[in-house]
């Protein structure tokens, strides 16, 4: 089992920035990519931005390139997402992904609990 912890979060003004992490812990033999999505209130879950533990490739949703962006420390299993230049319409419910390989080769997806991001003056 893996368990993924987000920190930082919280009210920023519009404009400002915002740097959350993520750690994984637990039975971990490798994560081969993390990524966040974000929920905003009445609207479904969407991608943000995903990273690769190999390569360091990162992947970000359209509408938010130049303003996001996402590093990994793979010796703490921890992904960082620093968010720039931020709206009010960026308000949502961040959540840390992980896909997780155990050592026979399955595969799983893990979800963090959420981190609550407001942009508001």
């Amino acid at each position: 089992q893996v368990q993924l912890v987000e920190s930082g979060g919280g009210l920023v003004q519009p404009g400002g920035s915002l740097s959350v992490s993520c750690a994984a812990s637990g039975n971990i033999w490798r994560i081969y990519a993390m990524a966040w999505y974000r929920q905003a209130p009445g609207k479904q879950r969407e991608f943000v931005a995903r990273i690769t533990d190999d390569t360091a490739t990162t992947t970000y949703a359209d509408s938010l390139k130049g303003r996001f962006t996402i590093s990994l420390d793979n010796d703490k299993n921890t992904v960082y997402p620093q968010m720039n230049s931020l709206k009010p319409e960026d308000t949502a419910v961040y959540y840390c992904y992980a896909d997780h390989m155990s050592r026979w080769g399955n595969t799983l997806a893990y979800w963090g609990q959420g981190a609550q991001v407001t942009v508001s003056s």
